[in-house]
């Protein structure tokens, strides 16, 4: 449960407990203090109790002592008291909006539970965000873990975003983002102790989760590795990469970024899995592929059964269920080719 509905809850029921235990001292008390101080018979003492505590205007019992007045005067400011502390508490919730944030929480939390097949980003700083905004863009459902409360505050304004707010070391919070169904897990803390301990969690929780993690320090990067990471990035490092990249070939970066990033609705480079490929194409050449495609996007790439990359493959290279195709065409050609290679020329 997320650390907001627990705190929420935990409150709420400390002050509901609380308000029981008040209610029944006071009967209590006020039922013994009149059998003792004006000699009532018990039944009438709790008449006398239940009527004062209400303020009803009720005639008493009987006329009261000196005493007995003095003790119907403290009962009633305790009664009030009571009540206006209580009361106070609870609209506290409400205008502080603690009971707006508990309810968004509740709601947010149904629909993690019901994920499959998403993915996890751990720290929503400005990396976190960038990775959440290409995830939504490519329609890949995501939980935010941070245990930031201000953060978490920048999320909420977002009613599109899922969150939770934890510490993704524990166990207990992967668990709550769906680790064990879910397809990813990108680690963007500058903290790389906390990446490896998280990647360690995750990867016991779900062996076939594939994990990106951020990486501060060179040294860290062994370590991830170690850890279950599948892929290590180092954003300063590829940013100084980038940079120098534009001086020596800034045509080509922007090329190649205007492809990977969409920029241009006209191309895009797509990943396509083998897996499901028509029989008419298994242990047969890429050739045979291309001779009955009409789609006209250019196969650019292959990884052989999920191990070793070929670039501009030959044509002769046959294919198999365990390939990935990476092929550049307009949206309409690449959904025309994956049905070629689902499919067949039937």
């Amino acid at each position: 449960m997320n650390q907001q509905v627990n705190k929420f809850q935990e409150i709420s029921n400390r002050t509901i407990q609380l308000a029981i235990f008040l209610f029944i001292a006071t009967i209590l008390s006020g039922t013994f203090g009149y059998m003792y101080l004006e000699e009532l018979k018990p039944i009438d003492a709790f008449f006398m109790t239940v009527i004062t505590i209400s303020t009803v205007g009720f005639r008493e019992i009987k006329p009261l002592s000196d005493v007995g007045k003095i003790f119907t005067s403290g009962l009633i400011f305790f009664s009030l008291g009571s009540l206006a502390w209580v009361g106070s508490t609870m609209a506290r919730f409400v205008f502080d909006g603690e009971l707006k944030n508990y309810l968004k929480t509740y709601r947010v939390d149904k629909k993690i539970v019901k994920l499959k097949d998403h993915a996890i980003i751990i720290g929503y700083g400005r990396n976190g965000e960038q990775a959440a905004m290409e995830l939504r863009d490519h329609g890949i459902k995501f939980v935010i873990i941070d245990k930031r409360e201000n953060v978490i505050s920048r999320i909420r304004e977002d009613a599109t975003l899922l969150y939770i707010r934890g510490d993704a070391t524990h166990e207990e919070v992967l668990k709550h983002a769906g680790v064990d169904k879910a397809r990813a897990l990108i680690a963007t803390t500058p903290n790389d102790a906390d990446n490896v301990f998280v990647a360690l969690t995750a990867r016991s929780m779900n062996p076939a989760l594939r994990i990106v993690s951020r990486a501060s320090e060179i040294e860290s990067v062994t370590k991830l590795k170690r850890a279950g990471v599948t892929n290590v990035i180092m954003p300063e490092r590829i940013g100084g990469q980038r940079m120098a990249k534009l001086v020596t070939q800034p045509d080509v970066v922007e090329f190649v970024e205007n492809i990977l990033l969409q920029k241009s609705k006209d191309v895009s480079l797509e990943e396509i899995s083998c897996t499901n490929m028509s029989d008419q194409f298994v242990n047969k050449p890429i050739q045979q592929l291309k001779d009955m495609d009409t789609s006209g996007i250019n196969i650019i790439g292959i990884k052989i059964s999920g191990a070793k990359y070929v670039f501009n493959p030959d044509p002769e290279l046959t294919l198999s269920r365990g390939d990935q195709l990476f092929v550049i065409g307009s949206v309409e050609q690449i959904k025309n080719f994956r049905n070629l290679l689902e499919k067949g020329n039937n």
